[in-house]
């Protein structure tokens, strides 16, 4: 056994035996239960690459809802071009993966750092099912993985990557929400400028997806939407229809719960920049615990908590179980529980969430129950880790030292 707590070869081998697993699925060799989840790839994201071909975003689909380095993505099967569109598509998601695991697998291995990160992602992505390879999130989370793991000592390079993140997918851009170098905030203005008046004009439409997600309305499978199912088994009158690329409810007090999600989203923001001017201790490991706290505050308060969210949160999790000091064990445990659930829910029993049968509000109430506790835990975890309580002395930096040694206080 080696000095980070594991044998080498067993992480690598649990990883080769569940990505088997996974592209049997994607390929359609083994089959689950419920809705084919790769249909979004052979239909969807391949009509948007013969869209993108032309030199133009999707502008008058308002299923594209993405930042315009999205497009990078939906047309990167084209890198295989002896491969269909969808089984280059599964093919790079599994390299993807790949990647992911060598950081952790490398991260780990360095002093004060652990295995549990290489563990977490091994076991946890496969709980998701197909999902996980049949959506272009897994790529984001490796960007969003190696920008985390870059942060401590390159912060220039994290700024980079979580802005290039974040023109993949928005959510990236929480990665900042723990970083306390001036470099990682200046590179990363730098970088997401730069790219997106690159993206601006280059191509048509880059930002019309600020307007559909504008639009969107309450997901089927988000909080609020949990809120319409009890609502629905008690004679409220509304539908679910597909809307904007997704499943939503639609009827009376249906954009009253969408407002609610939006507030409580702005209150989650609100707790995030709280915590920024109050934390006064940092460590190695904050920045990890800072983002998947955001990460997981602002999925819970979400209009739409989709299946491929958890792939984020799971990359999460894993980073900051790299660190042996991190403090949010508990609700990366229940993170990776929800996934398990969230494959239960969609594709298996998705047809039993549409009717709001009392199956599938039974898997809607356990999976957002633990995607709620997971983020209150990990909120009240990194508070405590990192904000002196009253009776405690202000931490004073080696700079403050220094200064006060010359002015003889």
């Amino acid at each position: 056994m080696n000095r980070t707590g594991g044998w080498p070869a067993a992480p690598a081998w649990t990883w080769c035996a569940t990505r088997l697993v996974l592209l049997l699925l994607v390929f359609r060799v083994v089959s689950l239960p419920g809705a084919d989840v790769t249909t979004d790839v052979s239909v969807i994201y391949q009509g948007w690459s013969g869209v993108l071909r032309q030199g133009s975003f999707p502008l008058y689909d308002v299923t594209w809802q993405y930042p315009p380095a999205a497009a990078l993505a939906i047309l990167s099967p084209g890198l295989l071009p002896f491969l269909g569109y969808a089984p280059a598509f599964f093919v790079l998601s599994c390299l993807a993966d790949l990647v992911v695991f060598g950081l952790l697998t490398y991260a780990g291995r360095r002093p004060g750092r652990s295995s549990r990160g290489a563990w977490t992602w091994v076991a946890g992505l496969p709980l998701l099912g197909p999902t996980a390879y049949a959506r272009y999130d897994l790529m984001v989370t490796a960007v969003a993985v190696a920008a985390l793991l870059a942060g401590a000592r390159y912060p220039r390079v994290m700024g980079a990557l979580a802005a290039f993140g974040a023109l993949l997918k928005v959510w990236p851009a929480l990665l900042l929400v723990g970083a306390t170098r001036l470099r990682a905030w200046l590179s990363a203005a730098v970088t997401g400028a730069g790219v997106a008046a690159l993206f601006a004009v280059a191509m048509p439409g880059a930002f019309a997806f600020l307007a559909f997600q504008r639009d969107r309305g309450t997901e089927v499978e988000s909080l609020g939407g949990l809120v319409l199912h009890v609502a629905r088994r008690f004679g409220w009158p509304g539908e679910v229809v597909l809307n904007y690329g997704s499943v939503e409810f639609v009827g009376p007090y249906a954009g009253t719960v969408g407002r609610a999600a939006v507030a409580l989203s702005v209150g989650a923001c609100c707790w995030l920049l709280l915590w920024r001017l109050r934390a006064a201790r940092f460590e190695p490991h904050t920045l990890a615990d800072a983002a998947f706290t955001a990460v997981l505050l602002l999925t819970v308060t979400s209009r739409v908590i989709s299946p491929q969210y958890l792939v984020w949160l799971v990359g999460l999790a894993a980073v900051r179980g790299c660190f042996r000091a991190s403090r949010t064990d508990t609700p990366a445990a229940l993170v990776l529980a929800a996934a398990f659930v969230t494959l239960l829910e969609f594709p298996v029993g998705f047809a039993h969430v549409i009717v709001s049968d009392t199956y599938g509000v039974a898997l809607l109430l356990l999976r957002n129950a633990l995607l709620v506790a997971a983020a209150l835990t990990a909120a009240r975890a990194l508070w405590r880790a990192t904000v002196p309580a009253a009776t405690e002395p202000v931490p004073v930096s080696p700079a403050d030292r220094v200064r006060s040694r010359a002015t003889g206080r």
